[in-house]
């Protein structure tokens, strides 16, 4: 029987960090995938729990989290609604938050190989985790940005230091999300630290690159970049994908769209070698 086991650790700046990890309670080997979500992105978005779920049925224990500054409220796992939280938003918050996991799953989990699966600015997370923790067997990334500056239009920034806040849109809801200039001045401040071209150099353990090649909010050519800061990698294009590999929010089907499936099948293979 497949389970869905939830926690809740206190992360950066006394938020919670909400959690759960899925597994057949029937069939599990010694490995622990731990999901990493991206920029906007929350743990119960689209078809996680379906990816979830696929890893659980294949013999792994599956967690996800929240980022304690995703905007998500413990009362509300669908959507972004906590924008103060959102607004105050740091790296440093953020890869403070992805340690805690690693120690929790390292702790409740201690004979478990930990492998991390990072998606878009989380897969710029997860290069930094990978590249600075000997904790982590393998990992993966999903359409990662190779540069958190990224996210923002360099001649923003002015502004954006003068007025204290900038606006991204929720795609989906057409809402504007405020971003305090605290993320900038964290990423300015810790520049060398934060550099996932750098971190990617550094990436010691088997690592595969997965990105769409119709993905028009990270390029393909991200990817690329990334694999030739780091030969050892592995790079494998999904032929007309996009960004999220073909789901959506909310996504009310019951199986894994096409892309996505390919991703998850992509990486089971690169699991098991």
């Amino acid at each position: 029987m497949i389970i869905n086991e939830q926690f809740t650790l206190k992360g950066s700046s006394g938020k919670l960090i909400i959690g759960d990890c899925t597994y057949d309670d029937k069939h599990t080997n010694q490995a622990l995938i731990i999901f990493v979500h991206g920029f906007k992105g929350f743990k119960d978005w689209g078809a996680h729990h379906l990816v979830a779920g696929y890893f659980a049925e294949k013999g792994y224990r599956y967690l996800k989290f929240n980022l304690s500054h995703s905007g998500v409220r413990p009362e509300n796992l669908k959507d972004v609604t906590d924008l103060e939280a959102f607004a105050s938003n740091t790296v440093s918050k953020e890869l403070r938050d992805l340690n805690d996991i690693v120690e929790y799953a390292n702790l409740h989990y201690p004979q478990a190989s930990i492998y991390l699966i990072g998606h878009s600015r989380g897969g710029g997370l997860a290069i930094l985790q990978a590249a600075n923790d000997s904790r982590i067997s393998k990992l993966i990334t999903w359409a990662a940005i190779a540069d958190f500056s990224s996210l923002w239009k360099t001649d923003q920034e002015e502004e954006w230091e003068k007025t204290g806040q900038i606006f991204v849109e929720n795609a989906r809801t057409k809402e504007k999300m405020p971003l305090n200039s605290t993320l900038l001045a964290d990423f300015k401040a810790h520049k060398e630290a934060f550099d996932i071209l750098d971190a990617a150099k550094r990436v010691s353990i088997p690592w595969l690159i997965i990105h769409g090649d119709e993905d028009v909010n990270v390029k393909f050519a991200v990817a690329q970049e990334l694999a030739q800061k780091q030969l050892k990698a592995e790079i494998y294009k999904i032929e007309g994908a996009n960004h999220v590999f073909g789901a959506s929010h909310p996504y009310k089907e019951s199986e894994l769209p096409a892309h996505l499936k390919q991703v998850c099948e992509r990486t089971l293979a690169f699991l098991e070698k």
